[in-house]
């Protein structure tokens, strides 16, 4: 990695607010503000001096964006937690020809030289060591921070070997990316690490569900209740607002009256199973955020009555893990991350199962780089399509935004009238919501 690269990583990171920030954000020359598009004879006010205090804050943070080394030019020697912080930064993305590598030598926190001399990137290479530095940068950053240095450790570094160890597991901040990880490592587990691993997935899982459960049964009841409109409601299952659009044509004027000759009522659709739900997840490495929100997802709809859910994941093999969605933590200990993708294979079990074609709403997750037949995936989607099955394709399920995918594939699908895009968790429930009522999608702008 080029130096440059190193320096803009350690500038995003000191940037970021911590309990050691202490610069005024508005400062024209703080290093890691941009001045892009700054024009000096636009009328500016002239900047007034610097105050001592000032530019020695400035020296600060330069002196933490360069890391040190002869070349930094700040002179600036650093003590306390700064020197903590500077060993941290170095130890993960390091200076000169040592950077984003894994040598054997300086463990975390041991790095924070007070004057100029070189240093090396490294965490070393055993557990312990990276413990130690995992509670440095939870000590000295925020935790958003935090989870994305560890995932550059695991990346740069080569440490993912080190989470089949429970010390290490016990240290880190879990999130998505980790679990994705640990799914990846967990066929490689020893027995005394699987607790732990389990127990970490566990907490994430539980987050997810605080997040999303809620608001997606209830966005979803009302759909499904929407749905299942009748004819003779009752009184107290009349749709009031679309009762008075159906007979606007018999208003009466003289009245000021309209004349409810047609009734349009909710349906009860919790009394009997309405709708069938499937989806399809491409558990391919690049897929792991999905596989952890879909599986997350996939528990919270088979908690609803209304609705007859199943979870399909795929790689070049299928696997059904509907009778596992009580739990999304089996759920996710059972899909095998890595491998191949043959998404036609995958429909052709989907479309196996499906009884009520005109209800049944099934939605494929994958980035569309088909290992399998193509030709033959495209007649799947469009034959369901014409049996009355509503199919929705996301390219990912996560708030990493549109990831790499196969455009062709994704064009071939739009002909077919099955619009491809990435889909938040935050927006899922809408997407189900309009799937089920055969609403247009509402997909975001690109």
């Amino acid at each position: 990695m080029s130096p440059t690269a190193e320096r803009t990583d350690r500038a995003d990171r000191v940037s970021r607010p911590d309990a050691t920030d202490r610069t005024d954000p508005s400062d024209p020359t703080d290093p890691t503000e941009s001045t892009e598009g700054r024009n000096p004879a636009e009328g500016t006010a002239p900047t007034p001096p610097a105050r001592p205090a000032d530019q020695d804050e400035r020296v600060r943070r330069w002196r933490l964006v360069l890391g040190g080394g002869p070349a930094d030019g700040t002179g600036r020697a650093l003590g306390g937690t700064d020197a903590a912080v500077d060993g941290a930064l170095t130890a993960l993305y390091g200076q000169g020809e040592g950077a984003g590598r894994k040598p054997g030598g300086a463990g975390a926190g041991g790095g924070g030289a007070a004057g100029g001399r070189s240093r090396g990137g490294g965490l070393g290479s055993s557990a312990p060591s990276v413990a130690r530095w995992l509670g440095d940068i939870r000590a000295y950053f925020p935790t958003s921070v935090v989870q994305i240095m560890q995932r550059d450790a695991i990346d740069r570094l080569g440490l993912a070997t080190l989470l089949l160890e429970p010390e290490m597991l016990e240290a880190v901040e879990a999130d998505v990316h980790l679990v994705g990880t640990l799914l990846s490592l967990h066929q490689a587990m020893p027995e005394t690490t699987r607790e732990t691993a389990r127990a970490v997935v566990r907490k994430v899982v539980e987050d997810l569900e605080k997040r999303i459960a809620a608001r997606t049964r209830s966005t979803l009841t009302g759909a499904l209740d929407r749905s299942a409109r009748i004819s003779r409601p009752r009184h107290r299952d009349i749709d009031w607002d679309r009762t008075v659009r159906a007979n606007l044509k018999n208003y009466l004027p003289e009245f000021r009256t309209v004349v409810p000759e047609r009734l349009v009522g909710h349906g009860r659709a919790s009394r009997s199973l309405k709708k069938e739900v499937v989806l399809c997840v491409d558990q391919s490495g690049s897929m792991a955020a999905s596989v952890v929100h879909a599986s997350v997802f996939g528990a919270v709809l088979a908690s609803m009555r209304s609705l007859d859910t199943r979870l399909v994941v795929f790689d070049t093999s299928v696997v059904d893990l509907t009778d596992q969605l009580d739990d999304p933590v089996d759920v996710l200990f059972g899909a095998r991350l890595g491998g191949g993708t043959d998404i036609n294979r995958a429909l052709a079990y989907c479309q196996s199962r499906i009884s009520r074609p005109a209800d049944t709403v099934v939605v494929l997750i994958s980035d569309l780089y088909e290992g399998g037949i193509r030709d033959e995936m495209l007649k799947r989607v469009a034959a369901m399509q014409a049996s009355g099955v509503r199919f929705v394709t996301l390219l990912a399920l996560s708030d990493e935004g549109t990831p790499a995918y196969d455009r062709e594939h994704a064009a071939a699908l739009a002909a077919l009238g099955v619009p491809a895009f990435a889909c938040t968790p935050d927006l899922f429930p809408e997407v189900m919501a309009a799937a089920l009522e055969k609403r247009p999608l509402p997909v975001p702008d690109v």
